[in-house]
């Protein structure tokens, strides 16, 4: 008999042990997957959801830190918004202006007239979308036109015409930039100068 209970004694230690490490690894790997959740490596976003350092981040309304006697100080950087597109609180974000230089001078659509038109551009975001629509004018410029050339002269004369037509730049430019940088940005285009003959 006592044969026979000494490796029934020894099983039972055996799955003690089991269990005992099994336990370990288990709590073990909760431990470090709460670090890495913790420090935001793991958080359940793909590679693709992750956020994009080169990707311009949304400035919130406010100041940095304190600026020197003379000096402007730098606005607070927020997070990336995605695409590009407008914040869902837009009134925590600084908007900032951006004159396009020279006007857009285009034909319109069945007629003889044509329009001569001054915009400027509103972002929310950082600088880099400022640097892309600089970089990319070119493409911009011809985005812009072909949209101006697309227009009615009656329907211009109309402040719904011409809010459909600043919705329509509005997109043109930032197809033009997510193409061409990866990114959009651009919240609204401004008239600065307006003339159709």
């Amino acid at each position: 008999m006592s044969d026979e209970t000494i490796p029934q004694k020894k099983g039972g230690k055996r799955k003690k042990w089991m269990i005992l490490i099994g336990l370990v690894v288990l709590l073990g790997g909760a431990g470090v997957g709460g670090a890495l959740f913790a420090m935001g490596i793991l958080d359940g976003k793909t590679h693709a959801e992750a956020e994009d350092v080169n990707k311009p981040k949304l400035v919130l309304k406010g100041e940095g830190a304190p600026a020197g006697e003379g000096e402007k100080a730098e606005p607070v950087i927020g997070t990336v918004a995605g695409n590009g597109s407008t914040p869902k609180d837009a009134s925590k974000y600084q908007a900032t202006y951006y004159q396009i230089e020279a006007p857009f001078t285009s034909n319109l659509r069945d007629s003889g007239s044509f329009a001569q038109i001054s915009i400027a551009i509103a972002t929310y975001y950082d600088s880099r979308v400022l640097q892309n629509i600089k970089q990319h004018e070119i493409a911009v410029r011809s985005a812009a036109l072909m949209r101006i050339a697309d227009q009615d002269e009656l329907e211009l004369s109309t402040p719904e015409g011409k809010e459909r037509l600043q919705a329509e730049l509005k997109a043109a430019i930032n197809h033009v930039l997510i193409e061409k940088a990866g990114f959009g940005g651009i919240d609204n285009v401004y008239f600065t100068n307006f003339v159709i003959q």
